[in-house]
C-alpha cells in the first residue's frame, strides 16, 4: 500500500508546523509539501503531486478557493479538503462548489481533521462543521 502523500496549505506558520507534527504521526501518511498562501499551494500541487491538500480558506496573494478552483483544473485526482475558521453553511457550500471534497473546521482539529482526511483517502466527504447537518448531499 502507497503512502498517504499530503500537503499543507495556511499561511501561518504555526499552523502549518502544528499539522505537520499532527499528520506525521499517522502511520502510511507523508506530508510531501507545505505553501504559505494559494499561488504557492497551486505550484507545489503540480510539483509534488499529492494525494491530499489541506487548504486554510483565507491567505494572501490567492485564496484558498481560488486556489481549489485552480487545483481541480490541473491536478482533479487530487483532493482538497478545506481547513478553515469560516464555520458557515454559505462558505462551505462555496468550497464545495469550488471542488473542494471536505470541510473541516480549524476549531475542531484535534478530534476531526485526521477522521475527516482518512474519509477522503476512502472517496467519502467530510463535513465537519456546525453546519454540516444542513449540507446537501453530495454527488
Amino acid at each position: 500500500m502507497k503512502n498517504l502523500r499530503i500537503l499543507i496549505a495556511d499561511d501561518h506558520e504555526v499552523v502549518r508546523r502544528g499539522l505537520l507534527a499532527l499528520l506525521g504521526t499517522q502511520a502510511g501518511w507523508e506530508v510531501v509539501g507545505e505553501a504559505a498562501n494559494g499561488t504557492d499551494a497551486v505550484k507545489k500541487v503540480a510539483q509534488v503531486k499529492p494525494d491530499v491538500v489541506v487548504m486554510d480558506i483565507t491567505m494572501p496573494a490567492m485564496s484558498g478557493l481560488d486556489a481549489t478552483r485552480l487545483i481541480m483544473e490541473t491536478a482533479p485526482q487530487t483532493k482538497v479538503l478545506i481547513f478553515t475558521m469560516h464555520d458557515s453553511e454559505q462558505m462551505m457550500q462555496t468550497a464545495l462548489g469550488a471542488g473542494a471534497r471536505g470541510y473541516v473546521l480549524k476549531s475542531k482539529a484535534a478530534s476531526d481533521l485526521i477522521a475527516a482526511i482518512r474519509s477522503l483517502s476512502k472517496d467519502e466527504t467530510p463535513l465537519m462543521s456546525r453546519t454540516a447537518g444542513q449540507a446537501p448531499k453530495i454527488v
